[in-house]
């Protein structure tokens, strides 16, 4: 029985593919259902998880070289809550754009991890390094 890393089956089997230039995208409860993209749901209630416990999770497992997430972030976020995504993301350069362009961004990963998020604009896509 597996005892450490990533238990849930179906996020550890999209994981294992997400290899070097890979997109994969990490979304709030409300972001939009894409038929195209694979999609691990692991939304449990309001927050939990949030985006920001994934990525605590996929910290020291996965190289991020770059990652992506809407410039409205930071006008509906404070300065702590962006401060606590560049932590998780330490050697990642985070590129803020438009939320339109950032959505065109979303069809051409690889997967999707829906959380329980309620953060708004905490979307975020991670492009391996």
């Amino acid at each position: 029985m597996l005892k450490q890393g990533i238990l849930n089956p179906a996020l550890a089997s999209l994981l294992c593919r997400f290899r070097h230039t890979n997109w994969l995208v990490i979304a709030d409860r409300g972001f939009p259902y894409w038929p195209q993209l694979e999609t691990v749901d692991i939304s449990l209630v309001d927050d939990v998880p949030t985006v920001r416990q994934v990525l605590a999770a996929l910290k020291g497992r996965y190289t991020v070289g770059e990652a992506f997430m809407a410039k409205e972030f930071k006008g509906q976020n404070d300065a702590k809550t962006l401060a606590e995504y560049q932590a998780l993301l330490p050697d990642a350069k985070i590129t803020f754009e438009p939320h339109v362009d950032f959505k065109k961004r979303v069809p051409l990963a690889m997967g999707l991890i829906r959380t329980g998020d309620t953060t708004q604009y905490g979307n975020i896509v991670l492009q391996s390094a």
